[in-house]
């Protein structure tokens, strides 16, 4: 992803703290083409729900052909998944972003798989 790319999901995550916020990327080549901010459903500093017509609409990305990419914020926690992600990451071939604010002057974003309670970091390069 871009740094401009980078940059816009830390400004979500800062915009909606003390709230997570969430949204979804598409990419193709693992090269990030477009991010979309989502309101969290939840509304929640505890967790996060994509909207229905967010999630439709990544469903029908990934029916595309797109390769998707879920993100939500960890506004006081690290970016690892919580046992809550991990529960409810259903999709296996998508990658789940995580932004933390824990430390406020050093934003971290760091991308993960999750399949059947399995955990992979995935790397996320900064053009």
């Amino acid at each position: 992803m871009t740094r401009s790319q980078w940059q816009q999901l830390v400004d979500h995550a800062v915009r909606d703290a003390p709230n997570e916020c969430c949204g979804y990327l598409r990419a193709r080549d693992g090269r990030v083409d477009e991010i979309t901010e989502a309101a969290n459903s939840r509304s929640s500093p505890y967790g996060y729900e994509l909207p229905g017509a967010a999630l439709l609409a990544v469903n029908e990305l990934d029916d595309e052909g797109w390769e998707i990419g879920v993100y939500h914020s960890h506004p006081r926690s690290p970016a690892e998944p919580s046992q809550t992600d991990i529960n409810l990451a259903t999709y296996p071939h998508w990658t789940y972003l995580i932004v933390s604010l824990a430390d406020a002057n050093a934003p971290v974003v760091r991308a993960w798989r999750m399949a059947d309670g399995r955990v992979t970091e995935e790397p996320v390069e900064l053009d």
